[in-house]
């Protein structure tokens, strides 16, 4: 039960901190670009609240992987960007097309069929083969995403942005379980900071060349799919017998009502 809750709050915190960091970038007068766009915004409390926000939500994620399964943890996750746009529709005023509100109940409908048909365990220990290929990813997606860099590919840059961190889940999910103190000395802890910090310079890099909410979208549907294959082939994440159906639906919902919600954070952004 602690774990669905973790989830819940995870989202919830998630949610939140898109808002906020939204409404504070909009709100820059004079908005520059890379570390100048940065630095206006670390002056503006809206924006580190919502920063905050995304740390609390990552840290909670981590905590729920140590029961729940990684379809359903990378699904609700995923589904902050429902939940972002339904606070900026109540409260902001954002304006949303029928289209969009129809998504929103396929994500609410995708999440019910994932949350139904998990059971709650904890991961198996992870083969030595997966963590091999786990450490290899990231030096493949870093001369990559240099290259799609110098070609300004973003939509190339978004995706190499879902591997690290579906490597992110993937460790977290294998070692969520492990004491505390234990964790520096996990060699997979580390491979968690590398690939977050590499995830979050790819994401940059794309940010850079496109539009957030594209971003996001790509990047979020990448690691939703290879966290949810890795999680039931490799660490034993369980579905409720003949449920299987389920947890396909389930994912190809969240995952089409994202690529679809996303984009429509971007005129939402300017009604406010």
């Amino acid at each position: 039960m602690l774990g669905y809750v973790e989830l819940a709050a995870s989202t919830s915190m998630y949610g939140m901190g898109i808002v906020a960091q939204s409404v504070a970038a909009r709100r820059v007068e004079r908005p520059g670009a890379g570390l100048g766009l940065l630095a206006q915004l670390t002056k503006d409390r809206l924006y580190l609240l919502g920063f905050a926000g995304q740390v609390g939500g990552f840290v909670l994620a981590f905590l729920a992987r140590e029961s729940l399964p990684l379809y359903l943890v990378q699904a609700g996750s995923s589904c902050a960007v429902g939940l972002a746009t339904v606070v900026g529709v109540v409260l902001l005023g954002w304006r949303v097309r029928s289209a969009e509100v129809t998504m929103l109940v396929v994500m609410a409908a995708g999440l019910v069929l994932l949350a139904t048909a998990a059971t709650p365990s904890v991961a198996v220990e992870m083969p030595r083969a997966t963590e091999l290929v786990l450490f290899t990813l990231p030096l493949l997606v870093g001369p990559t995403a240099a290259l799609a860099a110098r070609r300004d590919a973003t939509l190339s840059l978004a995706v190499l942005a879902g591997v690290p961190f579906a490597v992110v889940a993937v460790c977290g999910r294998s070692i969520a379980d492990s004491a505390f103190l234990d964790l520096p000395l996990n060699p997979l802890a580390w491979l968690v900071l590398l690939s977050a910090l590499l995830g979050q310079a790819c994401m940059a890099a794309a940010l850079a060349r496109g539009t957030a909410t594209s971003t996001v979208a790509s990047m979020d549907a990448v690691t939703m799919v290879i966290t949810s294959v890795a999680g039931i082939a490799v660490l034993g994440d369980q579905v409720v017998p003949g449920r299987e159906w389920s947890v396909a639906l389930g994912i190809v919902l969240v995952v089409s009502a994202v690529l679809v919600l996303a984009p429509a954070m971007r005129p939402v952004r300017e009604a406010a």
